[in-house]
């Protein structure tokens, strides 16, 4: 039985990469149930790619009338379906939202794209990189240099399977609530403009300049920034705030007064030079002891290999051992109905037969989807 608030939700997910997966495991570690629809043939998969987890596999091929056929039969008893594929491939498969719909008008149909459905660049190839260049996410990130890409996370991830998976749900409220299934275009770029909210407030208000490194936020502020240790090891500084900066100078034995001109951009870089040297003559070890814990904004920049070990992340659990491998644990937490990982990633096609039976496919028509080769 899935464990989690969305336990009952059914979702149905054609297989991708990047952002489509993502938004399925997120669904999944809150107890949708979801069956993935692979590539019949396809690579099984590496069982260490920690965003296919949780799910059941159904591997059909899609250029069989008899799988086409399964597909919309499936997408009757779902609730939501998750696609990543360029405009216009489910329409050509026979799988696109009219035909959908016209099946089960209740269902939302959220497809995922870099660009949206819609627009000069929809039909053209991208990655995360691109899709936050267009929105002015990626100009404001990295050193004075040049712009820097912060990984996934803002494109991909956050600006895409987040928005697809809370535009999903929103859509299945409104369809418990009315009836009425929906098309969500969700697109990366998109997500990642409305994600800069708050600083193209602050460019409206006169409070944030062009450039890199030069703003409260982006490396500019010396009290917001991180700083090379002793050892090699880096720590990082949020003091924004007057009584946590008092507090920062405290802890860290400076008196001189140039440090009281905080807010004083021109004074930023050498103070900058100031912190740094200062934060050189420990250890990151030495400084957590000194400030860990405190309100001077402050925690050790841990890579993939510490940070599941932090005292931080043990004591919450926010790593977990599952499947063999150290994983991110289902978040956010819920008091009454917490997530779970239902799985580990499936092998292609592992669950062809129970998956189907579960989604109201007979033994015989099971057998007959065998016997044409679409199963």
């Amino acid at each position: 039985m899935a464990q989690g608030p969305l336990s009952g939700l059914k979702v149905l997910e054609f297989a991708g990469l990047g952002p489509a997966p993502f938004c399925g495991m997120l669904l999944s570690d809150l107890g949708a149930e979801v069956v993935r629809i692979d590539r019949k043939g396809g690579d099984d998969g590496a069982s260490d790619l920690v965003t296919g987890r949780g799910r059941r596999s159904v591997a059909l091929d899609l250029k069989s009338p008899a799988a086409v056929e399964a597909c919309l039969k499936l997408m009757e008893g779902a609730d939501g379906l998750i696609e990543g594929f360029r405009p216009g491939v489910m329409e050509r498969l026979g799988l696109g939202p009219d035909l959908a719909l016209a099946r089960n008008p209740r269902l939302v149909y959220g497809r995922m794209t870099g660009w949206g459905q819609t627009g000069p660049y929809a039909q053209a190839a991208g990655h995360d990189i691109n899709y936050i260049a267009i929105t002015g996410a990626l100009a404001a990130i990295g050193t004075a240099d040049k712009p820097t890409p912060p990984l996934n996370l803002v494109g991909d991830f956050g600006g895409g399977a987040l928005y697809l998976a809370f535009g999903l749900l929103a859509g299945v409220i409104h369809a418990r609530a009315t009836g009425q299934g929906q098309v969500i275009d969700c697109a990366m770029s998109d997500g990642a403009a409305s994600l800069m909210a708050m600083f193209y407030g602050f460019k409206a208000a006169g409070l944030w300049g062009e450039g890199r490194a030069a703003n409260l936020l982006d490396g500019g502020a010396h009290f917001y920034d991180t700083y090379r240790c002793a050892d090699g090891r880096w720590i990082s500084i949020g003091a924004i705030e007057p009584r946590f900066y008092q507090l920062l100078l405290e802890k860290t034995g400076i008196t001189d007064p140039q440090f009281q001109r905080q807010m004083d951009p021109v004074a930023w870089p050498q103070l900058r030079d100031k912190l740094a040297a200062r934060f050189a003559l420990k250890t990151r070890d030495d400084w957590c002891a000194l400030l860990g814990g405190t309100d001077v904004c402050f925690a050790p920049v841990l890579d993939m290999d510490e940070a599941p070990a932090h005292p931080h992340n043990l004591a919450r659990g926010t790593f977990v051992k599952a499947a063999g491998l150290t994983q991110p644990a289902p978040a956010p937490r819920f008091s009454a109905t917490p997530g779970a990982i239902q799985g580990p990633p499936p092998k292609i096609g592992a669950d062809n037969d129970q998956a189907l039976a579960d989604w109201g496919f007979s033994a015989e028509a099971i057998a007959v989807l065998r016997a044409e080769g679409a199963l």
